[in-house]
């Protein structure tokens, strides 16, 4: 049986609640909402806090909200909220795709969207959503608030540019007209760890052609997006030939390791095929909403 090494626990009853408790136990703490990363990692003693702070009475963390040409979702807000909302899946159906092969309805229920980023594990889906979507954390502290860009929260594997005396709050998304995205992921069973995903956002310019482009790509040893490839639709209609370019492109630039889920060859080849998927979907979507 594996059983954690002995910590304290306490509950916060509001985010200034959690900040002074933060403070208070130093560094070696840590918080605790859903708990299915930390507490697997704190049973194989890979985390070993001295306090768990949990902040499950939050309330006001956890909420989805449409602010003018943004949409904020508190750190709080569970995965099958996000996956429920249909506000979230008008405007960046990224996420209700992503939301649909994380885990099983067990994790997604308790499971947090501010947990899975500040988790930061290199096979966690919404990180890269969040990273094509081009989302802004929002992070607070003993200094106050501090918007944080998503290409700079995650700093690292299970490292992030929050402060151990600081809780990351909401993440905002912005809204883009014309603007379609799409997320794709093959896993040897259902509800494993991504083997290889991808994601893509496009907003369109009025002529049909490519004005913005995203493309992330998960498990393969990739940091941020795929410039190289979001360079090239730039401008341009999307066809399938240019999908097939993004996705050569995508194979290129990714780093993958050889593991128990597959050869580096097989993980570029899922980029390659993953990315002209995604791109299809995103582009298409991005039309639709370009009708309407």
């Amino acid at each position: 049986m594996q059983i954690p090494a002995s910590f304290d626990y306490v509950r916060a009853s509001t985010v200034d609640d959690a900040l002074e408790l933060l403070a208070r136990h130093g560094p070696e703490s840590r918080v605790i909402a859903g708990g299915h990363s930390l507490l697997p990692m704190m049973k194989l003693r890979l985390a070993r806090p001295e306090w768990l702070i949990d902040i499950n009475d939050l309330f006001e963390l956890d909420f989805i909200l449409l602010d003018g040409d943004r949409l904020r979702v508190g750190a709080l807000t569970r995965h099958t909220a996000l996956l429920e909302s249909t506000e979230v899946a008008r405007l960046f159906s990224i996420i209700s795709d992503a939301e649909a092969v994380i885990a099983d309805p067990v994790v997604r229920n308790r499971g947090t969207i501010g947990g899975s980023l500040c988790q930061a594990d290199p096979a966690e889906d919404l990180s890269t959503v969040c990273d094509v979507l081009r989302a802004v954390a929002v992070v607070r502290g003993p200094g106050g608030e501090r918007l944080v860009d998503m290409n700079d929260f995650h700093r690292g594997p299970y490292e992030t540019a929050v402060a151990p005396d600081e809780l990351l709050c909401e993440v905002r998304f912005p809204v883009r007209p014309r603007s379609g995205s799409a997320y794709e992921k093959v896993e040897r069973r259902v509800g494993d760890w991504a083997v290889a995903a991808a994601g893509a956002a496009i907003s369109l310019a009025e002529d049909g052609s490519v004005e913005a482009a995203a493309i992330g790509l998960t498990a393969l040893g990739l940091d941020g997006t795929v410039a190289e490839a979001e360079a090239v639709l730039l401008g341009r209609q999307p066809s399938e030939e240019l999908f097939v370019e993004a996705g050569r492109l995508a194979a290129i630039a990714c780093d993958p390791v050889a593991d128990q889920r597959g050869q580096i060859d097989y993980k570029r080849h899922l980029a390659d095929e993953l990315t002209r998927r995604v791109l299809r979907q995103a582009c298409a979507r991005a039309a639709q909403t370009q009708e309407g």
